[in-house]
């Protein structure tokens, strides 16, 4: 408990931005308890209501609560979003890190592979992956996985790099140290800190993307409740009820903003340059 207290005085801004995510997972748990209507119930006797007392970010054009739905597609945005991250961070550690130890043809494959998918601009290649395998959130995430574990890879190649050839891993070659055992115990320590910045740091841009997905109808359907959906579902209202974009794109904007905080913050618990 000590040491728990210890780190929180030293890195303050870390376990503030922390604990508001941990904020934002309760609040997507306990949607339902939240949330003060049912955010898929129609209700067009209420259509385009304005913020009020029973309705605190007003109605849609269908009547619905939008305070619920905004709380509600945090159940879709956070975990899509969480899933997207670790796809790419896991592809992108172990092909990357394959590359940098084996060189070779193993290198050579993965990172012509890693060409391919840098020569396309990445929302563009994303929309068309997205849109030949059809509209879903699961799609969505799918789509930018496949265009963004490169990144990853390339950063994972070059920290195993400049490691490989160190003394310490030919003395272990030499021991008779499998190639399994070398990787997880000098190759991955030596990677894993710098991606998982990287990660940190990439949450909010991710969330953007598949907000962005579903805003131009390649991500979720209606009904859901998604943020990005519901920017596109308020666009053609923007002038008669403004409230119908404000809300989720408010969300939006303060999902990124803590996530890119943490992962400011996160780089200067675990800044490498310093060990």
């Amino acid at each position: 408990m000590q040491k728990i207290l210890n780190f929180i005085k030293k890195n303050k801004q870390f376990s503030f931005f922390f604990l508001l995510v941990i904020l934002l997972i309760f609040v997507a748990v306990f949607a339902p308890v939240i949330a003060p209507q049912d955010p898929y119930v129609s209700d067009l006797k209420n259509a385009l209501q304005a913020p009020n007392s029973e309705h605190w970010f007003g109605t849609d054009k269908l009547g619905r609560d939008i305070f619920s739905r905004v709380i509600y597609a945090s159940r879709i945005s956070l975990p899509a979003t969480l899933t997207l991250v670790a796809i790419i961070f896991v592809a992108g550690t172990i092909l990357g890190t394959l590359a940098g130890y084996f060189g070779g043809w193993v290198d050579a494959v993965i990172m012509r592979l890693s060409d391919m998918m840098i020569s396309f601009p990445g929302m563009v290649l994303a929309i068309a992956v997205a849109g030949i395998m059809g509209a879903s959130i699961k799609n969505a995430v799918i789509a930018i996985a496949i265009v963004s574990w490169s990144k990853y890879a390339r950063l994972a190649r070059s920290l195993v790099m400049k490691i490989r050839h160190e003394d310490y891993v030919y003395a272990a070659i030499v021991t008779g140290s499998k190639t399994g055992y070398i990787l997880r115990k000098y190759m991955l320590p030596n990677v894993i800190p710098t991606l998982v910045i990287t990660a940190a740091t990439d949450i909010g841009g991710m969330m953007l993307e598949l907000a962005g997905l579903s805003f131009l109808g390649f991500g979720a359907k209606a009904p859901a409740a998604e943020w990005g959906l519901m920017l596109n579902e308020g666009r053609t209202y923007m002038q008669n009820a403004p409230w119908m974009m404000i809300y989720p794109g408010l969300a939006i904007f303060i999902v990124v903003v803590i996530f890119n905080l943490l992962g400011d913050s996160l780089r200067d618990v675990l800044d490498v340059r310093e060990e």
